[in-house]
């Protein structure tokens, strides 16, 4: 009797991003949503014009995906929207305004860095309050604490 071994499922075809991805496809690639996405091309963020189909689809490319990583993370340091658009201008008009994208970013890092600062103050706080917490626990004597009159 001949055995029939189940062949192993084909793998599902990858978008080529020669071709471009489908909107749905760069957001679970950049992880943002596709209102993010539509959002970011409307606002100007966008350093190129995003390609389309001959049915008006939205066909992203690597540079496209690559730029949106970029906006992601300004945005998660707090960069203003205003102030993503206006560097995306500068990279958009190409070479001759280094000095002007620098600027940008070091205006931006130097805004971090003092929030950052901030923050370490906060945590020393935190942790402070972590060891009155811990001693006062260890000692048997906790049920005083921050307690309002």
């Amino acid at each position: 009797m001949l055995e029939v071994k189940p062949q192993p499922e084909p793998e599902p075809a990858r978008p080529d991003l020669q071709a471009g991805l489908s909107i749905a496809e760069a957001a679970r690639r950049t992880g943002v949503s596709v209102h993010t996405l539509r959002y970011y091309e409307r606002a100007g963020l966008v350093v190129t014009t995003v390609d389309r189909t001959a049915g008006g689809w939205r066909r992203y490319r690597k540079l496209d995906l690559d730029w949106i990583t970029v906006c992601t993370k300004l945005r998660a340091t707090g960069m203003p929207i205003r102030t993503i658009r206006r560097y995306a201008e500068l990279v958009s008009a190409g070479p001759g305004n280094e000095q002007e994208r620098l600027a940008v970013m070091e205006a931006h890092r130097a805004e971090v860095t003092a929030r950052l600062a901030e923050v370490r103050e906060n945590l020393k706080v935190i942790d402070h309050k972590i060891d009155v917490y811990r001693d006062r626990l260890a000692a048997g004597g906790a049920d005083r604490l921050w307690a309002p009159g």
